[in-house]
């Protein structure tokens, strides 16, 4: 299973469960992200705990999903990225568009019910 999803009063939580954020799971993310906006969820926690990488289409995937959750009224949170995802995000500039926190706990704490 490449995503696991865990629906929450405030959010929803989707956990990447592979170790590449690429081309090749980045449409099923992306499918994923319009689904939960589109059953009415607007706040979106993503975990990437388990991945150690994102390539382009990866980022895109995560700029899609704050772009709707934005268009919703509502927010898109980041958590448990790895050292380089973190540093893609910061040399890109994605660091300043994007939520992004350490912890799920952390996470949590900045969706309002």
């Amino acid at each position: 299973m490449k995503f696991s999803i865990q629906k929450n009063v405030s959010h929803t939580c989707l956990t990447v469960n592979t170790e590449n954020l690429d081309a090749v799971i980045a449409p099923e993310l992306k499918s994923e992200l319009v689904a939960i906006v589109g059953s009415g969820e607007k706040n979106i926690l993503i975990d990437l705990s388990n991945c150690s990488i994102c390539d382009s289409s990866g980022l895109s995937a995560l700029l899609l999903g704050n772009r709707i959750c934005m268009e919703s009224n509502g927010k898109l949170v980041l958590c448990g990225l790895s050292v380089q995802i973190r540093n893609s995000l910061d040399m890109l500039g994605f660091a300043e568009i994007l939520t992004v926190v350490e912890t799920r706990e952390t996470a949590t704490s900045l969706f309002k019910c």
